[in-house]
């Protein structure tokens, strides 16, 4: 079994609750969307074919035991379940980005996954399905990205719609450099809901045009 890769490397998580812990990141090549303020362009296409095995045992080179299998949209990918699940059994604590367009329920249990709801200021909120909001559990995360109010106060219908923030951690992601990480963190502490400010932490540490950060 293959799967496309765009890169691997080591460094820190930039977002989710782990944010600042060091991983090992697998980033797969494709993605069906294209959101307005997209900072992975890049892993749209291209890459090198590699094993599930090989993957693995990459991941075993490294001295860190948190995986991010991310992208691109890992999903797209139908070997992608398979690497999950041989990583779980080789002892790493697994994550998994996805961008909420596609169905994960095949992806094994023991995945942390983040899923990434589309705000209307990505263009893409149409894509998303709702479906997967019954599948999550207190495991998983779920991330808005913001680029601007209306995205915040489309965010909060959503959660309330759910009931998101009894369920699971909610983070909210501003769009680096167009909403300013005081102006988010005020909308999240008007609202009294135990939201996470969520910035994208390797920016702010290597800049936003580093890749394998």
């Amino acid at each position: 079994m293959a799967l496309v890769v765009c890169e691997t490397f080591a460094s820190l998580m930039g977002e989710s609750t782990r944010a600042g812990v060091p991983a090992y990141f697998i980033r797969l090549t494709g993605c069906n969307l294209r959101c307005r303020y997209c900072d992975t362009t890049y892993a749209y296409e291209g890459g090198s074919a590699m094993t599930v095995g090989t993957l693995v045992e990459l991941a075993r080179s490294q001295p860190h035991r948190l995986v991010l299998v991310t992208g691109g949209e890992p999903l797209l990918q139908p070997e992608t379940p398979a690497l999950l699940t041989e990583l779980l059994d080789a002892g790493f604590t697994v994550c998994l980005e996805t961008n909420g367009s596609r169905p994960i329920g095949a992806v094994d249990a023991r995945v942390q996954r983040i899923l990434d709801v589309k705000c209307p200021g990505s263009h893409m909120a149409d894509h998303n399905l709702w479906a997967n909001m019954d599948l999550l559990t207190p495991r998983d995360e779920v991330k808005f990205v913001v680029a601007g109010r209306l995205d915040f106060t489309w965010a909060l219908e959503v959660i309330k719609r759910f009931r998101l923030a009894e369920r699971l951690p909610v983070l909210i992601s501003p769009v680096f450099g167009q909403v300013a990480l005081q102006e988010a963190a005020a909308w999240i502490l008007a609202t009294r809901l135990p939201l996470r400010l969520n910035p994208q932490l390797h920016k702010y540490i290597w800049g936003p045009e580093v890749r394998g950060k």
